[in-house]
C-alpha cells in the first residue's frame, strides 16, 4: 500500500464540509491527488472489508464513483436500496445503522433529510459518509475543489460564482470555499438563496481564512471577475411538482455566453451534473472549451477514495 499523505487527524464522520478544518481539507485533497496518480497502489488497504452504501435516491456519478473508490481500496461495496431493506417494514434506521456497523468498515448514505444521516451517524460505530442530502453535498464539493486546484494551481484567493438555486451544492461550496480562503459569490432569486445560518457561519469562517462569502440576487455582479462560474439544475429530485414555478423563477439565472463574458477570460464553467442544456446552462457553454464538468465528475472517485481511507484509518488509529 502506498504511504498516505494524510497527516491531519480526521473527524469520525463526514456529514458536511464544515466537519473539516482547513488543514483536514488540504490533507484530503493531497491524498486524493496521490490516489488519482496511483490508481492501483491502494488495493491492499482493506482487503476483505465491506463498504455499505445505502442509496434512497437514484444516482449515476455518486454510485459508480463510490463503487470504484471501494474497489481501489480492496473493499467490497454493498449497494442497498430502501426496498431491499427492512426499513419499509418499520425497522428504525438507527437499528439498520447498528447492524451495518457489524459488517462494514464504513457506511455511505445518500438520502433526502440531513437529519436521517445524522441519526445514522449517531447510531453507527463506524464512519458515516454523506453521499448527498437535501441540505449538503460534501463529496461533490471536494471534487470541485480538487478540479479548481489542478486547473489554477491553488485555491486561496480564487473567485467562484455560483448562479441559480441556493441548494445543497451551493451550501457545500460555500463551506468548502470558506475553509480554502476563496471568495464565493452566490446569485439566487428571492426565495432561493441559501439558508441564512449557513451564510452567516461560512462568512465568519471565510473571514478567518482570508476569503469571503457574498449572497445576492444580482447575477452579473456575482460573476464579475470570477475564475469559475458554477450552476446546478433548477429542479432537483423530489421537486417535480414545482417544475413550472421554478423554471419561471430561475429563468434569468441561466449561464450563457453573455454571462460568462463577465468572468475572467480564463474562467472555467462548472456543473455537478446531470445538466439540462437550454435551462440552467446554454449548450455552447457546457460543451465549450471553458467547461470542466467532466473533469469534476472524474475527480469524484479519487476524492471519495481519500475520504473512505482517511476516515477508516483514523478510526482505527492507523
Amino acid at each position: 500500500m502506498s504511504t498516505s499523505t494524510t497527516t491531519a487527524a480526521m473527524p469520525r464522520d463526514f456529514l458536511r464540509i464544515a466537519d473539516l478544518s482547513p488543514e483536514q481539507l488540504t490533507a484530503l485533497l493531497d491524498l486524493a491527488q496521490q490516489m488519482r496518480s496511483e490508481p492501483g497502489g491502494w488495493l491492499d488497504s482493506y482487503p476483505g472489508e465491506l463498504l455499505a452504501c445505502y442509496f434512497a435516491k437514484p444516482s449515476t456519478r455518486t454510485r459508480v464513483s463510490f463503487e470504484g473508490a471501494a474497489y481501489r481500496l480492496g473493499m467490497l461495496p454493498v449497494m442497498l436500496r430502501p426496498d431491499e431493506l427492512q426499513l419499509g417494514r418499520g425497522e428504525p434506521i438507527s437499528d439498520t445503522a447498528r447492524v451495518l456497523s457489524g459488517y462494514a468498515a464504513a457506511i455511505v448514505i445518500r438520502t433526502f433529510a440531513q437529519s436521517e444521516i445524522a441519526e445514522v451517524a449517531q447510531a453507527a460505530s463506524v464512519p458515516v459518509i454523506n453521499a448527498l442530502s437535501d441540505e449538503h453535498h460534501p463529496c461533490q464539493a471536494l471534487a470541485d475543489l480538487l478540479t479548481l486546484r489542478d486547473h489554477f494551481g491553488q485555491l486561496k484567493g480564487l473567485r467562484l460564482a455560483y448562479v441559480g438555486d441556493g441548494n445543497n451544492v451551493a451550501c457545500s461550496l460555500m463551506e468548502a470555499g470558506a475553509l480554502a480562503g476563496m471568495h464565493v459569490s452566490i446569485a439566487s432569486p428571492v426565495g432561493y438563496v441559501p439558508p441564512t445560518a449557513i451564510t452567516v457561519r461560512t462568512h465568519e469562517v471565510a473571514r478567518r481564512n482570508g476569503g469571503s462569502i457574498r449572497v445576492s440576487n444580482d447575477v452579473a455582479d456575482a460573476v464579475m471577475g470570477a475564475h469559475a462560474v458554477y450552476t446546478d439544475v433548477w429542479v432537483s429530485m423530489g421537486q417535480d411538482s414545482e417544475q413550472e414555478r421554478r423554471r419561471e423563477d430561475l429563468r434569468g439565472f441561466q449561464v450563457n455566453a453573455g454571462l460568462m463574458g463577465h468572468a475572467e477570460p480564463e474562467a472555467v464553467f462548472m456543473h455537478c451534473l446531470p445538466a439540462h442544456r437550454g435551462q440552467e446552462v446554454e449548450a455552447g457553454v457546457i460543451d465549450g472549451p471553458q467547461s470542466v464538468v467532466f473533469t469534476q465528475a472524474e475527480n469524484r472517485l479519487p476524492t471519495e477514495q481519500a475520504v473512505i481511507h482517511a476516515l477508516v484509518s483514523n478510526t482505527r488509529g492507523e
